[in-house]
């Protein structure tokens, strides 16, 4: 890891109310990058899309498994990484919001939301979970 680079690490319970929690420390960690407000929005949003997936999917708020996050914060990006402890899903099957037949559906946005907010989101499946490793880069565009 580069000397600009900073390693902040936590684990969570699989609760509901941690959801917040994750996101005030992404939100202060995000403060280390000059992020526009609206860079800032998509990275909370994000956050809060993939903390509730991995607590409500992943884990389903099972008392005796726990979420681990991973911020590495540089001066241009925040990476947050965040595993589960579920038995995984096929992304291949995961039903594309934007057809006809799910538009109405009240759940089923995580994914897509996650990846139209972020700059980078990829999937690991591991025996023991579910990995998701999210980027925002800051675009020094945004600042005019």
């Amino acid at each position: 890891m580069s000397p600009k680079k900073k390693k902040f690490t936590m684990t969570i319970p699989s609760h509901p109310e941690q959801i917040q929690v994750v996101e005030q420390k992404a939100e202060n960690l995000s403060k280390k990058i000059p992020f526009s407000p609206d860079e800032r929005d998509s990275l909370a949003i994000a956050i809060t899309e993939v903390v509730a997936n991995a607590i409500f999917h992943g884990n389903k708020e099972a008392k005796d498994k726990k979420i681990f996050i991973t911020f590495i914060v540089d001066d241009t990006f925040l990476e947050v990484r965040v595993r589960d402890q579920g038995g995984g899903f096929k992304l291949d099957q995961v039903a594309n919001p934007l057809h006809p037949e799910n538009l109405l559906k009240d759940s089923g946005r995580g994914i897509f939301i996650i990846r139209t907010l972020m700059d980078k989101v990829e999937y690991k499946f591991h025996k023991d979970g579910t990995e998701v490793i999210m980027v925002k880069s800051h675009d020094p565009s945004s600042e005019n």
